[in-house]
C-alpha cells in the first residue's frame, strides 16, 4: 500500500465525504468520476478503495465493486465496517457461500457491539440462512438485553427453524416492553394452531380497544385476531377482523395493480409459440427444479417433500431469476440502443445462455453447492417460458389449487413486503385471472414441459403425487419423502408452521365457511369465467 502522511490521508477522507454526499444525491456519474481521480492519485488508500467500491456498486458494476472492497479490506483487515460491507455486497451479488464466510470474519471483529453483531446476522438472513443468523442474534442480545428489534429478529429465526417455544419466549419478552407491536402479535399467533384453552383472543381484543401505536400495529393485530378466530372455528368474527385488517393494509400501500397486470400480459403476448419453438441456445446446466404457482397452493409442501430426498437441497424462495432477467435485459438494451421498444421486447434477443449461467452460479451457492436444488419462488410462473429458454434442462412443477380456496388462502395471509394484490378481493381476483391465463398460455406454447400438481390431489393421495413428482424430476424413489413434516431444514415462508404438521385435508373447500364475506371475490372470478355461481371451477385452466 502506498503510504501517505496524516495530512494527505485527511484530504482523501474529506474528498470521500464529498463523494458519499454525491451518492446520497443520486449523482452517480459525478461520484464515479471523483472515485476514479482518487484511486489514480492515491493508489491503495483504504478510504479511496472503499468509496470506489460504493460508487461502482451504486452504478450496478458489482464485479468491479467487489474487487475494490476486497482491496479496502486487505488495506485495513481489522476494520469491521469494511469487512461487513464486503459480506453485504457478496450477498447482494448472490455469492452466498462467500458472503457467509466473510460475515463470520466480520463477526469476529464485532466485539460486543450489538448493532455490529446484528449486521452480521442480517447477512446470514439475507442469504436465507436462519440457522446461521440465529447465534449472531443471540450474541447481539447478550450485548443489548431486551432490545425489541433483536428479539423480533431472533423470534423470526426461531419460527423459521421450527422452534415455536423459543420464538414464543422471545416474543413474550418483546411484548412486555412493547405490548402493541403488531409484527410480534401476528408472529405469535401464527406460531401454532390456537385452541380454546390456549389463545390470545382476549389480549388481542384488549390491545385493539386500547389502541395500537400506528396503522401497521393495528392491521397486524387484526390479522392475528382473524387467524386465532379461524383456529377456534368462529368464521364470522375471523372474517370481520380480516376484512378490516386487509383494508388498512391496502391503504398503506402504493400499488399499481394495472401496471403489474400489464407487465404479466406483455410477457405472455411476446412469448408466442413461434418464439418458444425457435432455436435458442440456453445454458446446458442441469439440476434446477422450479416450483411455481400462486402462493399458498402447496408449493412449500412439495418443496419439503422433495427436500427429504438425499440428492436434493432447497435453495428457498430465490428472487434471483427475475432480478437477473432485469439486469441482463438492461445490459442488452444499453448495448443495442434503439432496437427494442421496451424491456419485454428486448428480452427476446438477449443472451439466454448467459442468463442461465448467472442464475445457476448464484442458486448453487444458495443450495450449498448441491447438484440438484429447488427454487420455490411462486411468482416465477410469470417467467416460466423464459426459464425454459435460459435453462432447457430445468424441471418445472406447477402447483394448482381450487380458485376460491387459493384466493382465500392468499387473502388471509399478511405477507412481508410482497403480494400487494392480496389485500383487496377484486384486485386479488384480477391477479388470479392473469395467473390462470398465463399458465394456460405456457402449457399451450411449451406443451409437456410443465408438471401440474393439484393441491387437492396432493393432500388426498400424497403417495401417488410424490411418485409423480420424483419421476418428473428424474429422482429415485425414497420412502423419506412421504414424511415432509420431518424435514428439519429451515422454512422461510408464510407457511413455515403448517409444513411441520402431517399432511392434512382440512383446508380443501375451506373458503365456503367464509362464503358471505368472499361474495365480491366469487362475483369477480365468475365474471372472469373462472368459477360458476356456486364457486366451482368452470374449466381446467391450469
Amino acid at each position: 500500500m502506498v503510504q501517505m502522511g496524516e495530512q494527505g490521508d485527511a484530504a482523501v477522507r474529506q474528498q470521500v465525504g464529498q463523494g458519499f454526499e454525491l451518492l446520497r444525491q443520486g449523482r452517480i456519474a459525478d461520484a464515479l468520476a471523483l472515485s476514479d481521480r482518487l484511486l489514480a492519485a492515491h493508489m491503495g488508500n483504504m478510504h479511496a478503495l472503499y468509496f470506489g467500491a460504493e460508487a461502482r456498486f451504486a452504478a450496478g458494476e458489482t464485479d468491479r465493486a467487489l474487487k475494490l472492497i476486497e482491496g479496502a479490506v486487505k488495506a485495513a483487515p481489522g476494520l469491521f465496517a469494511f469487512v461487513i460491507r464486503q459480506a453485504q455486497m457478496l450477498a447482494t451479488a448472490r455469492r452466498r457461500m462467500d458472503a457467509r464466510a466473510v460475515a463470520a470474519r466480520a463477526g469476529a471483529l464485532a466485539g460486543a457491539d450489538a448493532q455490529a453483531l446484528r449486521a452480521v446476522a442480517q447477512v446470514f438472513s439475507q442469504c436465507d440462512d436462519p440457522a446461521g443468523a440465529k447465534p449472531w442474534y443471540e450474541k447481539a442480545l447478550k450485548a443489548a438485553p431486551g432490545n425489541p428489534a433483536l428479539l423480533f429478529d431472533l423470534a423470526s429465526c426461531q419460527f423459521f427453524l421450527g422452534d415455536a417455544d423459543g420464538a414464543e419466549t422471545s416474543l413474550a419478552a418483546l411484548l412486555k416492553s412493547l405490548p402493541g407491536n403488531g409484527k410480534a402479535l401476528y408472529l405469535r399467533s401464527i406460531l401454532r394452531r390456537q385452541t380454546a384453552t390456549a389463545n390470545h383472543v382476549a389480549a388481542l381484543e384488549a390491545q385493539l380497544k386500547a389502541g395500537c401505536p400506528d396503522a401497521e400495529g393495528r392491521y397486524s393485530a387484526l390479522y392475528a385476531l382473524a387467524k386465532e378466530y379461524e383456529d377456534l372455528g368462529d368464521a364470522g368474527k375471523s372474517f370481520a377482523a380480516l376484512k378490516e385488517g386487509a383494508a388498512l393494509r391496502r391503504q398503506s400501500l402504493r400499488y399499481d395493480a394495472a401496471a403489474e397486470l400489464g407487465s404479466i400480459e406483455a410477457i405472455r403476448t411476446a412469448y408466442t409459440a413461434d418464439v418458444m419453438t425457435a432455436d435458442t441456445k440456453g445454458h446446458d446446466g442441469a439440476g434446477a427444479i422450479f416450483i411455481v404457482g400462486m402462493p399458498r397452493t402447496g408449493t412449500t409442501l412439495v418443496e419439503r417433500m422433495l427436500g427429504r430426498h438425499t440428492d436434493v437441497v432447497s435453495a428457498g424462495e430465490l428472487p434471483d431469476f427475475a432480478q437477473l432477467l432485469g439486469q441482463h435485459v438492461s445490459r442488452h438494451i444499453a448495448a443495442n440502443p434503439g432496437k427494442a421498444a421496451n424491456m419485454v421486447q428486448a428480452s427476446l434477443d438477449m443472451d439466454f445462455a448467459a442468463l442461465g449461467a448467472d442464475y445457476m452460479a448464484g442458486a448453487r451457492q444458495a443450495a450449498g453447492g448441491s447438484q440438484v436444488f429447488i427454487d420455490k419462488m411462486p411468482v416465477n410462473f410469470i417467467y416460466t417460458g423464459l426459464i425454459r429458454k435460459a435453462l432447457p434442462k430445468a424441471r418445472i412443477i406447477h402447483l394448482a389449487r381450487d380458485p376460491m380456496d387459493s384466493c382465500y388462502a392468499v387473502f388471509k395471509t399478511l405477507f412481508n413486503q410482497s403480494y400487494h394484490f392480496s389485500y383487496d378481493l377484486k384486485e386479488l381476483a384480477a391477479y388470479y385471472a392473469a395467473y390462470a391465463r398465463t399458465m394456460t398460455h405456457w402449457h399451450r406454447v411449451m406443451p409437456g414441459d410443465i408438471l401440474d400438481v393439484r393441491y387437492e390431489d396432493l393432500v388426498s393421495d400424497f403417495d401417488t403425487q410424490a411418485r409423480r413428482v420424483l419421476d418428473w424430476c428424474g429422482l429415485s424413489w425414497q420412502d423419506a419423502v412421504l414424511a415432509p413434516s420431518e424435514n428439519d431444514r429451515a422454512s422461510t415462508t408464510a407457511s413455515a408452521a403448517q409444513v411441520r404438521e402431517p399432511v392434512y385435508t382440512s383446508s380443501v373447500q375451506k373458503w365456503r365457511r367464509y362464503a358471505d364475506g368472499l361474495a365480491p371475490l366469487l362475483a369477480a372470478l365468475q365474471a372472469e369465467g373462472i368459477v360458476d355461481a356456486d364457486g366451482n371451477p368452470i374449466t381446467e385452466r391450469t
